[in-house]
């Protein structure tokens, strides 16, 4: 295999300070992947850069094929929702019951929470459940995405999910090809241990109740927040939102809203995935325990090795894809079920309405493809090995946690992938971390500090999945999500590095350095709200207009209602 040095970093952070700079994702990404086309061929490159978008779609036993048919089936679903009025029965509703931003923005961080079985799930559920909530309160796009965003990832490295199973089998290789295996603590109790030093998603998680519930902001969301509560502008002039349902489709049918037409295929699509995505890892589960002579019986094999570790078995082997597509398909089901049972349009309507679905989310799939196109070529050109190998001399004890942040948030960063980026990094880091001479002490830190650099790269980055999705389904410009979010990010990795350096130079254990983090967070928020706001003449808590069934939602819904709309 060739070895490309620092050319293979040339791509990725090309396409990533284009993206910014322009903001043109799409054209940016292409670029990124045309260069390391040319890094790769030593010539023009063109053929290289559609066999790798190309092989970027089929991968992975058609991986992202499903993840790009629920994306476009999800596109239905809200446009079937938005057809059949259920954003005004929504808005309706909204006036009656929820009337603060900090009430609309808690709900939005707890239902991220409990949907912490898979972040893909995670960002279009709530994306798409309180797109409308929050816009009738005012709250911008920008910081819809920003919660949406900054729960859904953090979350599923912490509870049982597809990300917790990827990572004991990270962990488990890394002891098998290390020869250690026999000796080791188990995957399991590695992983637990390294909970509390997965600290990036710990605060994360923090920082976004801090934020909805303090209503303080600064950097660019306090622009957005300002703009959006004084105007009812939800993204700023000129954004290209990868999902402008308001624009493509129309009015929507307003003769008899009722909320059973938003929140019926709502639930059928969470219900669905979840017993699908259960259903399918059961059934592997049982394949699995056969073919090893292990017990099948579900109580047989509680008694044997524990339920924790059976749920995090059968969640692991769950098919969340194909669960995802399942889930989003009976909502497009239901929604036209609905619309036929209350004679609210014909079928010809309903599947028009499908395919004007897909139509909203043909910006999204073509920057998903290039954002996992663009991962491809680092992958190929070796970015994350050539990072890591420039770190690996210099780590220490006392500093290595530290510096498998920055190795790990610098290639996930590069590459827009925490899964690529945990699969590069946790091997090298297990290997360092043993090769200290203290037994396995210093294992679960480096793995927690490769999650949480991790994280942190893929919260960062444009060309990030996870990043593509949560702006797409939270309505907001992908460029404007970016450059609102990392501020928070860079704070809380900010007070990671702080709670890592206390713990490598002063033994100060997780149990006193995540409050301590907390502590910090909170001072930070504050702080930097009121320099900020001074420095802009602004008020660090924008003002909170009370919800009212005559104030639109929005700028794109005042452009697209009709005055028979109107209420």
């Amino acid at each position: 295999m060739a070895t490309y040095g620092a050319l293979s970093v040339l791509p990725p952070l090309l396409a990533i300070v284009l993206a910014i700079v322009t903001r043109r994702p799409m054209l940016a990404l292409f670029l990124g992947i045309w260069s390391g086309a040319v890094i790769h061929t030593e010539s023009l490159g063109i053929a290289q850069t559609f066999d790798w978008i190309v092989s970027a779609v089929i991968v992975d036993d058609g991986f992202h094929v499903q993840i790009l048919v629920f994306t476009l089936l999800l596109g239905s679903g809200v446009a079937l929702i938005w057809r059949l009025g259920g954003a005004i029965a929504v808005r309706h509703w909204a006036t009656e019951r929820l009337e603060t931003q900090r009430t609309v923005g808690l709900t939005t961080w707890i239902l991220g929470i409990v949907l912490f079985f898979d972040d893909y799930a995670n960002t279009a559920i709530v994306g798409s459940t309180m797109r409308e909530l929050s816009d009738q309160l005012r709250i911008s796009r920008e910081k819809l995405a920003y919660i949406v965003d900054s729960t859904a990832a953090p979350v599923a490295t912490l509870g049982i999910s597809s990300w917790v199973a990827f990572q004991l089998s990270l962990i488990s290789s890394a002891y098998d090809d290390m020869g250690v295996a026999d000796e080791a603590p188990t995957a399991f109790e590695t992983f637990v241990g390294s909970i509390p030093y997965n600290t990036y998603a710990l605060l994360a998680i923090v920082m976004v109740g801090i934020i909805v519930y303090t209503g303080r902001d600064y950097g660019e969301m306090l622009d957005a927040e300002h703009r959006s509560r004084t105007t009812g502008a939800v993204n700023r002039e000129g954004a290209q939102p990868l999902q402008k349902v308001e624009e493509d489709l129309g009015a929507p049918i307003d003769e008899h809203p009722m909320l059973r037409t938003f929140f019926a295929p709502v639930v059928v699509l969470i219900a669905v995935t979840l017993a699908s995505a259960f259903w399918t890892g059961y059934q592997s589960w049982l394949s699995s325990q056969a073919e090893a002579g292990a017990p099948t019986a579900f109580g047989a094999a509680v008694d044997d090795a524990g339920l924790t570790q059976v749920l995090i078995d059968i969640v692991g082997a769950g098919d969340f894809a194909a669960a995802l597509i399942w889930g989003s398909f009976a909502m497009v089901a239901t929604a036209i079920a609905i619309g036929l049972a209350y004679d609210l349009f014909d079928i010809g309507d309903g599947v028009d309405t499908v395919i004007d679905g897909f139509g909203i989310m043909l910006t999204a799939v073509t920057i998903l493809v290039l954002a996992w196109t663009i991962s491809s070529v680092a992958e190929t050109l070796g970015t994350g090995e050539f990072v890591a190998a420039i770190a690996e001399p210099y780590l220490t004890a006392a500093l290595l946690p530290v510096l498998i942040l920055f190795v790990a948030a610098f290639v996930a960063f590069t590459m827009g992938s925490s899964w690529a980026t945990m699969g590069i990094v946790t091997p090298i880091a297990i290997r360092v971390a043993y090769g200290f001479g203290t037994g396995f002490e210093l294992v679960p830190i480096a793995v927690g500090a490769v999650f949480s650099g991790a994280i942190f790269g893929d919260h960062a980055s444009p060309i990030s999945d996870t990043t593509v999705l949560s702006a797409t389904f939270s309505g907001a410009d992908l460029i404007d999500h970016v450059r609102t979010q990392l501020p928070y990010a860079l704070t809380v990795f900010l007070v990671v590095i702080g709670c890592y350096l206390l713990n490598g130079y002063l033994g100060v254990p997780p149990l006193v350095f995540l409050p301590l983090g907390v502590v910090a967070l909170v001072g930070l928020v504050v702080g930097l709200s009121r320099v900020d706001a001074g420095r802009k003449g602004l008020e660090p808590v924008a003002m909170t207009p009370a919800a009212t069934a005559e104030t639109p939602s929005s700028e794109s819904e005042r452009d697209s209602e009709s005055p028979e709309t109107r209420e």
